[in-house]
């Protein structure tokens, strides 16, 4: 072999090497997936609805990691799912109260938790009713607009109370539209889901003339509904001078669920996750401090990013770095696995096939140097100059290899040998000869 194959050798060595590498490589990237998209839509809710703040107050925290968070307003919790279910609506995150889903009827979506109670609140004017019929029997109610949470839930509440739509004029108002007619007297009941916070909620509850009903028999409710949980409105809290309400009521709660469709970027998830820390966590008048947001799998499965949050928090990049540069480095270690775990390996192992390819040669010409020792040891003196033309294309072929210095010694060692056999097929031969002349002159 001559320096030029040598060379050649060694280099389709470290090609072949290197594309593996490449290999693992782009392997690794398909797997990571994309960067994180910059920007990201969830559907919100009706104005001035607690969907609606919540994302609005999400848009804030995540555009200080460079992510636009574009609101896109609904019916409410119907609506969402429905837009969250259809891959082309371009929707990706949004928020639904427990109860109107399931995985089998959502299997692209996940739930990153529960975030908030939004109380069944049920205001009425003027005097306490005898009982809940004679509270809707002919009388004007707000039940929320198609595709809302509220409706959804005041249907299933006067189903289950064994009513029909038709006890009541049922009209399709909003929360604030709710608010506004019954404090005017345009409607009598209003139906209204939402979160203590919402200022029509506490609008409601100050309002003289205004009273909220309690659910004697909440825990039947939470009882048939694993998805409703029982609350305590307090006495007076309310209007702590006017003492509104004036005894303790029971109501029900279903929670808010932020969900996200399976393929929304783990990244953003995180992102996501930490707003929702930040944004729901504070102790209120129904929730403990840090009480949200849970880690609650009412309606769907929890994402493997929600897992690991709750388990062990954010990642350990993102609370030291910037966001981008956070999901840069953490791709970057990602792909030293291949570059560690194989390319290392790769050129260690190198070395050494090619030491073994040298070391392969020149035992070669060893083992063929071993078959004409042994053929000199049985043929004729005729036939051992043809062992001597075999043992000088021997010596030339190893004249003409080519090794690193590392490996000269074993060349040395072979070309010894060589001559050592040759020295010994022609002792051999000469001896042959003499015994052969002596019997020739004890003849004559």
């Amino acid at each position: 072999m001559n320096v030029t194959a040598l060379a050649r050798t060694v280099r389709w060595l470290y090609v072949a090497a290197a594309g593996v590498i490449v290999l693992a490589v782009v392997a690794t990237v398909a797997w990571l997936g994309p960067l994180p998209p910059k920007t990201v839509v969830i559907s919100t809710g009706t104005p001035g609805s607690d969907y609606e703040l919540f994302a609005r107050r999400y848009k804030a925290i995540l555009n200080h990691s460079g992510v636009d968070l574009r609101l896109l307003p609904s019916a409410g919790g119907v609506e969402n799912l429905r837009r969250l279910n259809d891959p082309t609506s371009g929707v990706e995150v949004g928020f639904a109260q427990s109860g109107l889903t399931s995985e089998a009827q959502s299997p692209d979506l996940e739930s990153l938790g529960t975030v908030s109670y939004e109380p069944f609140w049920f205001f009425y004017r003027g005097q306490a009713p005898r009982d809940l019929r004679s509270a809707l029997s002919g009388k004007r109610v707000a039940v929320g607009p198609p595709g809302g949470g509220t409706e959804a839930l005041a249907l299933e509440f006067l189903r289950l109370n064994g009513f029909d739509q038709n006890i009541a004029q049922l009209l399709p108002l909003t929360m604030e539209q709710s608010g506004d007619a019954l404090q005017r007297g345009e409607i009598d009941v209003a139906m209204i889901v939402a979160s203590w916070d919402a200022p029509v909620v506490r609008r409601l509850l100050a309002a003289s003339g205004i009273n909220v009903l309690g659910f004697a028999r909440a825990d039947a409710y939470a009882a048939l509904y694993p998805f409703v949980t029982k609350l305590v409105l307090p006495e007076g809290v309310g209007n702590m001078a006017t003492n509104r309400p004036a005894t303790d009521l029971n109501l029900i709660a279903p929670k808010t669920n932020l969900l996200v469709r399976r393929d929304l970027h783990p990244a953003i998830q995180y992102l996501l996750l930490e707003a929702a820390s930040e944004i729901h966590s504070a102790p209120g008048i129904f929730q403990k401090s840090a009480q949200f947001p849970a880690a609650e799998t009412l309606d769907l499965p929890l994402s493997e990013q929600a897992r690991q949050f709750y388990r062990s928090g954010k990642p350990l990049l993102q609370r030291y770095l910037p966001f981008w540069l956070a999901v840069l480095a953490n791709r970057f270690l990602v792909l030293l696995i291949p570059l560690v775990g194989v390319a290392y390996p790769l050129l260690r192992i190198a070395p050494a096939i090619y030491g073994w390819n040298m070391q392969r040669r020149i035992f070669r010409l060893y083992g063929e140097l071993k078959f004409i020792e042994l053929e000199s040891e049985s043929r004729k003196s005729g036939a051992r100059r043809d062992l001597i033309t075999r043992l000088q294309r021997l010596e030339d072929h190893a004249d003409r290899l080519h090794v690193p210095n590392s490996f000269a010694p074993l060349l040395y060692d072979l070309r010894d040998h060589i001559t050592l056999v040759r020295t010994r097929v022609q002792q051999a031969s000469l001896e042959r000869g003499s015994a052969l002349l002596h019997t020739v002159e004890a003849h004559d």
